[in-house]
């Protein structure tokens, strides 16, 4: 671990003495098991347990209380329950114990009295600069140093073994599965760390100290809820430096998942597109449960470069090869067309009746010559097409030769550089190819997933590496302190300062300012009441459209003032504007979100938005090319696109556009709210945004 890290996360993850307050003398109880491991798995620090009625504990001198240690420990795990646990949460501060594990629950998962628990457990504390993870945590458990302050069942039933993976989770018992899924495939776990309530220490502190040990290789996380981004954003960044991998879980994805989610750790609910947005934003890759984190990390854990997207599937099955072709269209591979040459020197290798077109069906004769899949691919690894294979075999067993196969497929990973996965659901099959590190999955409709998300991660993560750092923010205000809704015309202005293209239009104060405008925008113009406190017009009558005479302009000017009269609401006048038409109605917007900060919409526009929802968001410091590739993600693609003879849009000036927007509300900091745009006229010679509100800090 690096020795930079504060005091506190440092003794949380390697430190050199323990006290165990509420020790057991019985390995399979919570105050014992955390002792029983620790001496069984070399951990060499200094084990205190702590229990008054008791002089030993599993061959340690036992302690009555923790002043009664012969030094304070650097690290205290708390097995006491209630205000027992409350008072040796004070008696660490007081001592000057760097961290603590509060095991014990019932606090903020419990209701309104453990709230109040658990917030005077944190007051103490940090008033005594102690770290505390809990309460309601399963514990910490670091395999590289043999710090196993958990009391984790799933070490008795699948042995540690040091590793390239960690794993951080709110939840004990989804920290566990992880923790076994990938032991079952063979992987070692160098942490394991469960946070429970995140009173104190969350997911995202023990991700950033974790992301310092240069032994992990890969970080697999579970999260209920993010209220720590900036911290998560910063471990992101320093496992992107270190070429280090981030998948994670954030569960709460619903309305009811996030009631769940309350009971269970007293989590806040995030809005799930806008945690969508920040995790992809800082290159961290979200899947949707615990057998997905898992799947994928023999793949990370191969030190292979992702190339283009051509699949080669070989197989000894031909249902299994169309299957598995239709398999990596649907998951966004494409079937590599293999050079002619390839295709004659597979003939040579392969039965007269075997097919060398992709995919490559090696037949049964599999069962009689066990070398034809190291004969094929050999030829497939010089193909400049074939960028990943995936070995698909349905069906094996007695008088085939799997420890071959295994050792051909190994070879092939270890000197080709490119990908190899393995579909073979049964485990005699599947067993000599993990051994020797080959990702074997139990199907194709499992392993090509497995294969797209490692590509387009590793492919993104590497896009982020090499951009420069985003702009700061202002300093945020307080976001619940009053608000104002900006004019149309102080919106409209505000949006051109920022060099965001705007209608044609002007501000008018009586009619014959009105008229005078239509002259000078020479056209049809749009006559729209402008008051703040009506930021809705059209369903108010207070919007005239294709105004091409003196006469309409000076009607719609005084309907207009006579129905704000009416509505007792002061107006500055009217904006006359230019009629604008687009191939298509487009939306943008963003606010100030008080967790993510300033958050980007961008899609489909015109009255029906919010019916529709075909928008993408992403976080306001974006780049164009994040906005683009978020388009192509909408249904409205095709059209953006161009369709029946159609031109396409400026797509450039459309990314262009959501990019100035979001970045002026980060700027600011949270002093403008929010900015709803909607239409934004988008042709193919650019964009206009027609109408706009704002939303700013009052």
């Amino acid at each position: 671990m690096s020795a930079s890290l504060p005091r506190g996360l440092q003794a949380l993850l390697t430190p050199r003495s323990i006290a165990v307050i509420g020790a057991s003398d019985h390995i399979h109880k919570i105050g014992g098991r955390p002792i029983h491991y620790m001496q069984q798995h070399g951990y060499g620090g200094t084990l205190y347990p702590i229990n008054p009625q008791r002089d030993t504990i599993q061959g340690l001198r036992s302690y009555a209380s923790l002043d009664a240690l012969p030094e304070a420990p650097e690290l205290a795990i708390v097995v006491v329950a209630g205000e027992a646990a409350v008072q040796a949460v004070s008696d660490c501060a007081r001592l000057g114990v760097a961290a603590a594990i509060v095991i014990a629950s019932g606090f903020g998962e419990a209701g309104e009295e453990g709230r109040r628990q658990q917030q005077k457990m944190v007051d103490i504390a940090r008033a005594g600069n102690l770290r505390m993870v809990g309460p309601n945590s399963q514990g910490l458990a670091n395999f590289g140093s043999g710090a196993i302050a958990s009391f984790s069942t799933m070490f008795i039933e699948v042995p540690p073994q040091d590793g390239p993976v960690a794993v951080i989770s709110q939840s004990g018992g989804m920290g566990a599965m992880v923790y076994g899924l990938l032991r079952h495939q063979g992987i070692g776990v160098r942490h394991m760390h469960a946070t429970g309530n995140q009173a104190d220490v969350t997911v995202s502190d023990l991700a950033l100290a974790v992301a310092h040990d240069h032994d992990v290789q890969l970080m697999l996380l579970y999260l209920e809820t993010l209220n720590d981004p900036a911290t998560l954003a910063q471990a992101a960044a320093v496992a992107r430096a270190r070429g280090v991998p981030i998948v994670a879980v954030k569960a709460g994805r619903t309305s009811a998942g996030q009631r769940a989610a309350a009971s269970h750790t007293g989590a806040l609910a995030n809005e799930d597109r806008a945690v969508d947005a920040f995790l992809a934003h800082h290159g961290i890759w979200r899947v949707d449960d615990a057998h997905a984190l898992a799947r994928c990390a023999p793949l990370y854990l191969r030190d292979w470069q992702p190339q283009g997207r051509g699949l080669v599937v070989v197989s000894n099955s031909g249902a299994s090869c169309v299957m598995a072709a239709d398999a990596a269209e649907s998951c966004g591979l494409s079937m590599a067309p293999l050079a002619a040459q390839t295709q004659s020197a597979l003939a040579e290798r392969l039965p007269g009746f075997a097919a060398t077109a992709n995919p490559v069906d090696v037949t049964a004769a599999l069962l009689t010559n066990s070398a034809l899949f190291g004969d094929v691919l050999p030829v497939i690894a010089g193909d400049a097409a074939a960028d990943m294979v995936l070995l698909d075999i349905p069906v094996a067993g007695m008088g085939y030769d799997i420890e071959r196969f295994a050792t051909d497929a190994a070879a092939f990973a270890d000197t080709s550089g490119k990908p190899i996965v393995v579909a073979a659901w049964q485990q005699g099959v599947a067993a000599p190819f993990r051994q020797r590190g080959v990702p074997v999955y139990a199907n194709a409709g499992e392993a090509l997933p497995a294969l797209s998300q490692w590509r387009a991660h590793r492919l993104r993560l590497a896009e982020l590496f090499a951009r420069p750092p985003a702009p700061p923010a202002a300093v945020a205000p307080d976001v619940s302190s009053p608000s104002a809704t900006l004019s149309e015309a102080a919106s409209l202005a505000r949006l051109a300062e920022a060099g965001v293209p705007v209608v044609a239009h002007r501000l008018c104060r009586s009619a014959d300012e009105a008229v005078s405008a239509w002259r000078a925008l020479d056209g049809p113009v749009a006559v729209k009441a402008c008051a703040a406190a009506v930021p809705h017009k059209s369903e108010h009558g207070l919007v005239a459209l294709g105004c091409n005479d003196a006469d309409s302009i000076v009607a719609a000017f005084e309907r207009q003032m006579a129905t704000l009269a009416g509505m007792g609401v002061e107006a500055e006048g009217v904006i006359v504007a230019a009629m604008v038409r687009g191939q298509r109605e487009c939306m943008i917007g963003a606010h100030w979100d008080p967790v993510f900060g300033a958050v980007l919409v961008v899609g489909d526009g015109g009255k029906y938005v919010e019916a529709l929802r075909d928008t993408a968001v992403l976080l306001a410091t974006c780049e164009e090319e994040d906005v683009a590739r978020a388009l192509r993600t909408l249904r409205i693609a095709p059209l953006l696109a161009g369709v029946r003879g159609e031109a396409a849009v400026d797509m450039a000036a459309l990314c262009r556009t959501a990019v100035s927007v979001g970045r002026m509300v980060h700027a600011a900091g949270g002093a403008i709210r929010s900015v709803d745009l909607n239409p934004v006229m988008a042709s193919p010679d650019g964009v206009v945004v027609v109408d706009a509100l704002m939303e700013v800090a009052a």
